[in-house]
């Protein structure tokens, strides 16, 4: 689809990063667990900012985290803590760099008991997406229990609106509005 299409009204279209991120990747099921990964990381360092902000600093991230290979990260000493605290090519937050350590070794302990990330984000809604109303919303039933129970293992920055984004983000909520082309396709 080019230019002219239709899309969800939140895109910036005066930003190619943020088009392109909603046409090639933003609602469609996603199933690789490393990418499940980045996303996910990338979700909890965007709370409280916006998602361009860190579309923005993508690249950025990838670098800092090691190509977002979930053990790689998992191994953070505190010196990798004070490096990230000093680069400004990603948001240096202390409390959302330390969450995104714990939270990549509970990810793998999550990938431990399922088999894979996967299988459990998934798991949810027995592997199929489910379509949202089109209301403007924030958290949902569904976002509240993931939240509830990644939570209860330990991880942080995972509240409902973080986890209802992630959600729509790897296409396990189908959240594009009727209005938008990619909701028909």
């Amino acid at each position: 689809m080019g230019n002219k299409c239709t899309r969800c009204s939140w895109v910036k279209l005066d930003d190619p990063i943020y088009v392109k991120y909603h046409d090639e990747e933003w609602g469609v099921p996603l199933h690789d667990d490393r990418t499940l990964y980045e996303l996910f990381i990338l979700e909890t360092f965007q709370a409280g900012l916006s998602w361009a902000t860190i579309l923005h600093k993508r690249e950025n991230f990838r670098r800092a985290y090691e190509g977002f290979i979930p053990a790689r990260v998992a191994a953070f000493d505190a010196a990798k803590v004070e490096e990230l605290m000093q680069d400004a090519g990603i948001v240096r937050n202390r409390r959302k760099i330390e969450a995104s350590i714990v939270n990549s070794r509970i990810f793998l302990d999550i990938v431990r008991e399922f088999g894979s990330f996967d299988r459990y984000i998934w798991g949810f809604t027995d592997g199929k997406p489910v379509r949202e109303s089109c209301e403007l919303r924030t958290t949902s039933p569904l976002s509240d229990k993931v939240s509830n129970d990644l939570k209860k293992r330990g991880m942080a920055f995972v509240g409902s609106t973080c986890i209802y984004s992630t959600l729509q983000a790897i296409g396990v909520l189908a959240a594009h509005t009727d209005a938008c082309d990619w909701s028909k396709s």
